[in-house]
């Protein structure tokens, strides 16, 4: 803890005595005076250096690094540094200026106008204008699996070179968080507009032609992607660094010890438990939970909803009662995570906690599949599921299914695969029973919760649709309202109502949070990614102390 946050920390308990003694105005306008030199100190300790190379691992390949036609953090954090966003968000939810330097909202709230920044450009020097936006946005609505999230834009029209409106269909509360990050990627017509699809385009992992404040120099799959500082960059000054070389290691171990000798900078979305307990524990070493408030990670059970015998719901509510949450929760992920009972995550003003949350109970799940007319064979068993998983993190959940599931008579045989992409392409198949699976929320529930289950976004071959083949149109027609309703209490309760009937139908068994952490050598990193999208947003304002 440094000495700032411990002197702050005094302040507030000091600030609760106070209050108790009629002190509160003498005591604030003290504390103010405290504060500010505080800050003059902080500003003076964290004057950003220009220049050096950070090195930043991660566990996955990415497919490719276009996060306009491609979901997942995997692509979308490299992709946010290769690509510029219309605007960009803090810690708060508060939407700034990025390459729109400001916007203006109509009255009835159907047209948003951005106008862009003068002199932008992408990586080969050729303007940024507002055609490519309205490119971008048709290409990420024709080919990004997010359906939801541009789905309101009846057109973006381009009035002047610098200046964009989007005509919308209907109000979309979640407009501008879906041009954050890497979901509104800007990318250059004069590269995608060439007539090639643009999710197999070859200038998605080679000779990037970006937006953003780097720039690709080499991706080598399974072994690095390394960029540099994009010098005509319309923001002066950024980035920081003079290059950013990403180390693809897969083994969570290799990781670790890469950080704690000092190899390593900076890794994100770390969810080991024992890697984050042990982090916190290495001096140079913090380990933090900040920079995931928009990705809104869950772990859930998916079951395959058309598929038999999961296609009942007596069986999906009775595997439900025969999975111990708590255990999950507490032994599993040794504290690290916390409880989910729906798909809306628990910090998100939508969350609903009040919905069926199938607490352990063995002997009511064998009742439920007894009276389901699935008996016990002479080998104590009713009937054979499999269970999916795609990466090392998933595997103990799964591997739990076995014996646990055994205890109502489900013979479980466990499936992985050969690495992410073989998992996707498995589920978006919908060649599977059950699955382990990690699904984001991706700041507002039109964007991150609605593809999971509305009726038309059952997409084959399409990854984190709605690969249950759940199909509700009560379910569908909440969600629609709750999509375009602007006032937000009525909005927490359509979604609350949703949840609810969701929770009932169990398409998916929700288990805990995903405990996410950015772990970084604090005695390097200065700056480290802490906005809601964390490194799924642009690092240009990280620098290295020395």
């Amino acid at each position: 803890m440094t000495p700032i946050s411990t002197t702050l920390i005094a302040a507030y308990y000091d600030y609760q005595r106070t209050q108790a003694m009629g002190l509160t105005k003498q005591w604030v306008s003290a504390l103010g005076a405290v504060l500010l030199a505080l800050s003059a100190v902080s500003v003076q300790a964290e004057t950003p250096k220009q220049g050096g190379t950070l090195v930043w691992s991660i566990g996955t390949t990415p497919r490719h690094l276009n996060p306009a036609v491609q979901s997942g953090i995997a692509t979308g954090a490299p992709g946010a540094q290769l690509f510029a966003t219309l605007v960009r968000f803090d810690d708060k939810w508060n939407a700034h200026p990025y390459l729109a330097k400001s916007w203006q909202t109509s009255t009835d709230g159907l047209a948003v106008t951005f106008n862009l920044v003068e002199g932008a450009t992408f990586h080969d020097g050729t303007p940024i204008t507002s055609k490519d936006v309205a490119f971008s946005i048709k290409t990420i609505k024709a080919n990004h699996p997010f359906k939801t999230m541009f789905r309101a834009v009846s057109s973006v029209e381009t009035p002047s070179p610098n200046t964009v409106v989007f005509k919308l269909s209907k109000p979309h509360p979640a407009l501008m968080l879906a041009l954050s990050s890497q979901l509104g990627s800007i990318i250059p017509e004069h590269i995608y507009g060439d007539g090639q699809d643009p999710k197999k385009h070859p200038r998605n992992s080679k000779d990037v032609v970006g937006s953003g404040p780097f720039k690709l120099i080499e991706f080598v799959r399974d072994q690095h992607i390394i960029m540099e500082r994009y010098e005509d960059f319309f923001i002066e000054g950024r980035p920081y660094l003079d290059k950013l070389v990403i180390r693809i290691i897969k083994d969570p171990s290799a990781r670790s010890l890469g950080r704690e000798n000092g190899e390593i900078h900076l890794s994100a979305f770390e969810s080991t438990p024992q890697d984050i307990l042990h982090s916190k524990n290495v001096p140079h070493l913090t380990a933090t939970d900040q920079g995931y408030a928009a990705i809104g990670p869950i772990t859930w059970l998916a079951f395959n909803t058309k598929s038999k015998p999961t296609s009942d719901k007596r069986v999906r509510q009775a595997i439900a009662y025969a999975v111990d949450r708590n255990f999950l929760v507490n032994a599993v992920m040794m504290g690290t995570s916390r409880p989910a009972y729906t798909g809306i995550h628990p910090d998100s003003i939508f969350h609903e906690p009040n919905v069926a949350r199938y607490d352990l109970d063995i002997d009511k799940a064998n009742a439920m599949l007894d009276e389901a007319g699935y008996a016990r064979g002479a080998d104590g068993m009713r009937f054979a599921l499999t269970v999916d998983y795609g990466w090392p993190s998933a595997k103990p959940m799964a591997e739990y299914m076995k014996p646990q599931l055994k205890k109502i008579g489900i013979d479980v045989t466990v499936r992985t695969s050969a690495g992410f992409p073989a998992w996707a392409k498995t589920v978006s198949a919908w060649d599977f029973d059950m699955t382990v699976d990690v699904v984001f929320n991706w700041g507002d529930p039109v964007i991150g919760v609605h593809r999971t289950y509305l009726c038309d976004n059952a997409k084959k071959g399409v990854i984190w649709s709605n690969t249950q083949q759940y199909c509700n149109p009560k379910v569908d027609a909440i969600l629609d309202r709750a999509g375009q309703e602007n006032d937000q209490q009525k909005r927490i309760a359509l979604y609350s109502s949703a949840q609810k009937i969701i929770a009932d139908d169990v398409p998916i068994y929700f288990t805990d949070t995903v405990p996410y952490h950015t772990i970084f050598n604090h005695t390097k990193v200065g700056n480290p990614p802490a906005t809601i999208w964390g490194t799924c947003s642009p690092l240009d304002e990280v620098y290295l102390k020395n």
